[in-house]
């Protein structure tokens, strides 16, 4: 047996970072590297339906070994790609070996150094074996350490026939860190009931919450002429875009002030030149209304910003980016009842927990597939402090095996 951990050591030398600039699809070819690499591990395991599409999608089944019928077929789900924060080339992963608490310095940045108090959950960790990187690139946990669970899990089951299970369907995405991971995917091909993407943080978390997510754009039309010649014509593009951005909340309506089931207005690109500027934001809350809140209070800015240059105008366009799951996943409780006995099996105390973020499974709930988020273990991820516990990753490993036994023994009739 190859354990998840010496699976996560291949997988992250591996450069899988996506590009949000890219038009093709996979947004990066080096993406379908590790992807080609799993099908050949999982047709060496007997995994002989394993295959990677012209989208560069891994799927895979693993045949039911039950005497039951009509089990629900569930599928477990990562994704391949790393963010375009921080490189993803060359990574060199350091196992710290029964950490003892003290301050791990990388060696490649010695600025670069991760400590109990400045990184959540890193002080539950004493005595584990923790995996960084070496301080120049991230780690890729994120969403690796998910992928080796997956793989460790399958090549359990695989060996194991005595563990009984329904099919279980294999999927591993490209793009999912510039948004595109489900852009692509067939759920018909892939046959699946219910699904769980691997891709949470701390030990024992479920997530069956997501934001509702919507993007702004803003195209600013401003006076342009020559700026000898300015004087009471000119109306600069660039500095509407910028009075938009100084008239935001101050100390409010941001990442930076925001925490638990708060929102926010968060620009995330400006660029342009003196007759027409653009603005990209990001708008975030946990309901619809609150996404309608903050995009009614973004135009009001901006249409009050726009008297002041009674030449000028702008386009405000939102556009739909996914929503909350925990509308779909509350008509299918059996989903989170079924994981939370998987992590009680293996001696967790389950805690559920809402992600200030999106997941695969935001997107893949409302396409049709119920699909909350199982913990990784990966912490300070698309940051060069990436870290994971060697251990919380041998518990992913068995939880998501005992939820294969969940979904089988529950399942009652012949």
């Amino acid at each position: 047996m190859t354990s998840v951990l010496e699976r996560f050591l291949r997988y992250v030398q591996i450069d899988t970072q996506s590009d949000p600039n890219s038009e093709s699809f996979p947004s990066t070819a080096k993406q379908l590297n590790l992807s080609n690499q799993l099908v050949v591990e999982l047709q060496e395991l007997g995994v002989t339906d394993a295959h990677v599409d012209e989208h560069g999608y891994v799927y895979a089944t693993i045949p039911s070994n039950s005497e039951k019928t009509d089990i629900p077929v569930i599928c477990f789900c990562s994704h391949v790609d790393t963010s375009p924060d921080v490189s993803g080339a060359y990574v060199k992963p350091i196992v710290h070996h029964n950490w003892d608490g003290s301050d791990i310095i990388l060696p490649d940045d010695t600025n670069q150094v991760l400590r109990i108090g400045e990184l959540h959950d890193l002080d539950q960790q004493i005595g584990n074996d923790i995996v960084t990187a070496s301080g120049t690139t991230l780690l890729g946990a994120d969403n690796k350490a998910g992928v080796a669970e997956i793989m460790a899990a399958a090549e359990y089951l695989m060996a194991n026939p005595a563990v009984k299970h329904g099919d279980i369907k294999i999927l591993f995405t490209p793009d999912e860190e510039v948004g595109r991971g489900t852009e692509k995917v067939d759920l018909i091909k892939l046959g699946a009931d219910y699904g769980y993407t691997v891709d949470g943080e701390a030990i024992g978390t479920l997530e069956d919450e997501t934001f509702s997510a919507d993007g702004v754009k803003i195209t600013i039309h401003g006076v342009s002429t020559h700026p000898g010649y300015a004087i009471g014509k000119l109306e600069n593009a660039l500095k509407i875009a910028a009075d938009i951005l100084a008239a935001l909340p101050k100390g409010s309506l941001s990442p930076e002030s925001t925490e638990d089931k708060q929102g926010f207005i968060h620009p995330v690109q400006m660029e342009g030149i003196q007759e027409k500027a653009t603005l990209s934001f990001i708008i975030r809350d946990f309901t619809v209304s609150g996404l309608h809140e903050k995009e009614a209070l973004l135009k009001q800015i901006t249409d009050e910003v726009l008297t002041n240059y009674p030449g000028s105008s702008a386009e405000f366009k939102v556009q739909e980016q996914y929503r909350n799951m925990k509308e779909i996943l509350d008509q299918h409780p059996q989903v989170i009842e079924h994981a939370l006995n998987a992590m009680k099996m293996a001696g967790l105390d389950p805690i559920l927990r809402s992600i200030r973020g999106g997941t695969d499974g935001s997107r893949l709930s409302f396409m049709g597939l119920p699909c909350p988020n199982i913990f990784a273990g990966e912490h300070a991820f698309h940051s060069r402090l990436e870290w994971v516990s060697v251990q919380d990753m041998e518990k992913a490993v068995e939880v998501i095996v005992n939820l294969c036994k969940v979904w089988e023994r529950s399942h009652f009739n012949d």
